[in-house]
């Protein structure tokens, strides 16, 4: 099985990294050939250029060779694995901006069919998206509807054809002790093998 890792963290040895080297090594323990990006380390670029806004035409041409490249495996991935904080209801800039210069149509959606709904063409079925919080569970529903749910359950990762989202979240992040982030790693471990069930 071929699955991709992303992280969008840009402090080293923040917990983000360490759910990341968790879910890495359990996937590559099991066998699998992991794509893994640490999408800060990697110096991916966000903003979208004025070509790439183009929606009419399928697979908007880039210059940019990281983003071919991010496109080329991303058509290849059975599961994908998204670990990021929740920063203002919203995924860090970074893979916001992952999101709209990757999975451009032409790549994971295809507009224009029977009945005005796009066409996920995306290999991937299944996704995993990990989350680390400040904000306790009830504020999070109460107050604020749970954006991130919102974000990658109903609007990106549907659209592109991934018909089964999993996501977790790890809260509250700043007030853990070693012994909850411990647990917490061994989760991330059972929820990155339970993609492969």
């Amino acid at each position: 099985m071929r699955i991709g890792v992303y992280l969008a963290h840009p402090r080293p040895g923040s917990f983000n990294h360490a759910l990341f080297d968790a879910v890495v090594a359990e996937l590559g323990d099991r066998g699998c050939e992991v794509l893994a990006h640490d999408l800060c380390a990697e110096g991916f670029a966000p903003p979208l250029s004025a070509e790439e806004t183009e929606t009419v035409r399928s697979a908007p041409s880039s210059q940019d060779a990281q983003v071919s490249l991010h496109r080329a495996e991303v058509a290849t991935l059975d599961s994908l694995v998204f670990i990021h904080p929740n920063w203002w209801g919203m995924p860090p800039a970074v893979l916001t901006g992952w999101v709209q210069r990757v999975l451009a149509p032409g790549v994971a959606y295809k507009l224009g069919t029977a009945g005005g709904e796009p066409a996920g063409l995306l290999h991937a079925r299944r996704a995993l998206v990990l989350n680390t919080s400040d904000t306790p569970a009830d504020r999070e529903e109460s107050e604020f509807g749970d954006p991130l749910q919102r974000i990658w359950a109903a609007c990106v990762l549907p659209y592109v054809g991934v018909t089964d989202v999993r996501r977790f979240v790890f809260r509250t992040v700043t007030d853990s002790t070693e012994e909850t982030r411990a647990a917490w790693l061994h989760q991330a471990r059972r929820q990155a093998a339970a993609l492969l069930a």
